[in-house]
């Protein structure tokens, strides 16, 4: 490696940030994105790969917190802005980078780290695995109905400002995360990032758009979308964009879903993230007229296997020694002992006194199951878990589940 990797200062940020701009073969973005991305950047957690006075690699980080199965929410490192230039590829910068990242989340203290991935076939061999999963749906509301339950009536809907009913929404959306995997406790200046709405990337569609559901006064829910108008032969035939949907209850979830649906001149409700396990699924009339489709969305990686096992709790009784393969990081390297249940875990060294594993794995297959969307027993039949004792993988598979899937509500 011929560069130098040095903490990012501030005002090497337009330089660093048009690296990763060019690496992600974008154009230059709109200016209030470029101010958003840079009042969030976390200098002291931002790398730059420098090859004399050219900014070649980036990586980032942002101290998030994320919910965990059981309702904890972990301080959690969210690798982000990771590039390395066309001309400086195959000399070591990424693997570097992320050495050094890694590195300093065990010194921070974070036992988990988390990113989104371009391509999925990168950060496997640094330890991050596939841990969640999103859905797409295309709905085509002139064949596809909703059977709502008792009560959507009295749910009242109306229009608001996005940006002037933040703290509502905000307050809702702060409400759900405990109860769903891999959202993230969204810190102050991260709502910016929900209501962001350049209009050059808007694509035809109208400026977003804000709908609260109410009852006795209080909000209990919201949706955030955008309709692009289009007509043709045959009349109007526009698309409602979700961008987000949150509610505390049922029958407003189904009230704002209705709404959405209902939306004169138009045909289509496009959802493009959405969890696996949405009950809008179970809602509509006639899924395959949804077109559902999923796709990869959160990797985790375990910094500390001990206080990530631990962090979190076990929907089934579990005891289990797992022995643990980390070359990238081999702090975490050897036997395990996991025992935990609904109300909490340990996870202790056993690598004394000749304690048998039940269970051999890398650590990018336990931030697959970590956040409990990736059965083990799938990881297993793929040949990725081997079970050394006889049921340890139902036992253990049954333990890790989540009773609901893991989900990210947006980018980051």
């Amino acid at each position: 490696m011929t560069a130098e990797l040095r903490e990012l200062g501030q005002s090497d940020w337009e330089q660093w940030y048009a690296t990763l701009e060019r690496a992600f073969g974008v154009l230059a973005e709109s200016r209030e994105k470029r101010e958003l991305w840079r009042d969030l950047t976390e200098c002291e957690r931002s790398i730059g790969a420098w090859d004399g006075d050219a900014c070649v690699g980036t990586a980032g980080a942002f101290s998030f917190r994320v919910s965990v199965p059981g309702g904890a929410v972990l301080d959690t490192a969210a690798v982000t802005m990771v590039s390395v230039a066309a001309t400086h590829r195959r000399r070591g910068l990424l693997t570097a980078m992320m050495r050094r990242q890694l590195d300093d989340v065990r010194a921070r203290g974070e036992a988990v780290a988390i990113l989104t991935a371009s391509e999925p076939a990168i950060y496997g061999r640094f330890g991050y695995g596939t841990a969640s999963y999103s859905l797409r749906l295309d709905i085509d509301t002139s064949r596809v109905g909703l059977a709502v339950p008792p009560g959507t009536d009295e749910v009242r809907l109306r229009y608001a400002v996005p940006v002037e009913v933040g703290p509502a929404r905000e307050a809702v959306y702060a409400r759900r995360v405990a109860g769903r995997p891999g959202m993230p406790a969204r810190r102050p200046g991260w709502e910016r990032l929900i209501t962001l709405d350049p209009p050059g990337e808007r694509d035809g569609a109208s400026p977003q758009q804000c709908v609260l559901a109410e009852r006795d006064g209080e909000v209990v829910g919201y949706a955030l979308f955008a309709v692009k108008p289009e007509w043709g032969v045959q009349g109007p035939s526009g698309t409602v964009r979700v961008q987000d949907v949150e509610a505390l209850d049922p029958v407003a979830y189904a009230a704002l879903w209705r709404f959405l649906c209902d939306i004169d001149l138009t045909s289509t409700v496009l959802a493009m993230n959405r969890p696996v396990d949405d009950p809008v699924v179970q809602l509509v009339s006639d899924v395959r007229r949804c077109d559902p489709r999923v796709r990869d969305a959160l990797y985790v990686r375990l910094v500390d296997v001990g206080a990530a096992l631990q962090a979190r709790t076990y929907q089934a009784p579990v005891d289990v020694v797992l022995d643990v393969e980390d070359a990238f990081c081999p702090w975490n390297e050897g036997r395990w002992r996991l025992v935990g249940d609904a109300k909490g875990a340990s996870c202790e060294r056993a690598d004394a006194g000749g304690t048998a594993a039940d269970l051999a794995l890398s650590v990018r297959e336990l931030g697959s199951v970590y956040l409990g969307g990736v059965p083990l027993t799938q990881l297993a039949g793929a040949g990725r878990v081997r079970e050394l004792r006889r049921g340890a993988v139902a036992e253990a598979s049954l333990a890790f589940g989540s009773a609901a899937a893991p989900w990210l509500p947006h980018s980051f």
